[in-house]
């Protein structure tokens, strides 16, 4: 079979030089041998919308979205999934041969998935799920764990205006917290996520107290620079079960790379080595 175009996907966003879909997708293209690129692109706001819909006549097939686009591309898609509307953001969006452009939202889905490849123990049901932060990140964890069947989140942001907000979105199994008393929140938890960027690298330090982690919980952290964050590490420490953000990203482009390329990818360790080389 002969292709008439090598197909192209890529991410877009602003900056865009630290992402690690590059380094997957090549690795996925390569394990898989097939043809195509995925390229970076730093576009800014004002150059979004007519780069987007440039792209499908220069043989572009997709492209994931990250900070600060994920809100604006769902203005300009023609069809909008259930999970973005939800959310209120898209990460990835898909060329249609018709013409129109289809946003999604795969994030909650990376996250739960890195949870039962990782966590196969994991039950969603067992008990309250605690969630650090109120940004894009964590509207898409909340949707998720919600839908898999969490039967409280407790929910706890250093703004509480914006948890507030999502409170209202999701309804009454999401209970708001003042930040102040964030550690409080972990005792009795099952499930406990960090979905703000303490921790990272360059950024301050996640300084809840960690005294209530026990035995039991699963911890996870979006952060994944550094892969072990002092939250896991206190987490390990305390006997629970952790899980490092890393999956996330590589789960959340599967399905992305399935709709571009034709071949549903596996995240395994040889993919987990690629990205972190």
């Amino acid at each position: 079979m002969t292709l008439d175009r090598i197909p192209l996907a890529g991410v877009i966003g602003s900056p865009i030089a630290h992402s690690r879909s590059p380094r997957l997708f090549a690795h996925w293209l390569r394990k898989h041998g097939l043809a195509g690129h995925y390229i970076p692109m730093d576009i800014s706001a004002d150059k979004l919308e007519s780069t987007i819909r440039m792209l499908p006549d220069l043989g572009f097939v997709g492209v994931n979205v990250t900070i600060p686009h994920k809100e604006r591309v769902m203005e300009i898609a023609d069809l909008v999934s259930d999970r973005a509307t939800l959310i209120g953001a898209a990460n990835t969006l898909i060329f249609r041969k018709d013409g129109r452009i289809h946003a999604d939202n795969t994030d909650g889905f990376g996250f739960i998935e890195n949870l039962r490849q990782n966590a196969p123990d994991w039950q969603a049901d067992a008990g309250p799920a605690v969630v650090f932060g109120a940004g894009g990140a964590a509207r898409a964890i909340i949707a998720s764990l919600l839908d898999v069947g969490v039967p409280e989140i407790r929910l706890t942001n250093r703004t509480k205006a914006r948890a507030d907000a999502l409170q209202q979105a999701f309804g009454n199994r999401v209970q708001v917290h003042d930040w102040v008393q964030a550690g409080n929140l972990i005792e009795g938890a099952a499930t406990v996520v960090n979905t703000t960027s303490l921790g990272m690298t360059g950024k301050k330090e996640f300084r809840v107290p960690l005294d209530a982690l026990a035995p039991g919980m699963l911890v996870t952290d979006l952060v994944y620079t550094p892969l072990q964050t002092k939250l896991l590490q206190s987490a390990e420490q305390a006997g629970c079960q952790v899980v490092d953000g890393l999956g996330m990203l590589l789960h959340q482009a599967v399905p992305g790379f399935e709709r571009w390329f034709g071949m549903r990818p596996e995240v395994d360790e040889s993919t987990r080595a690629a990205v972190l080389r």
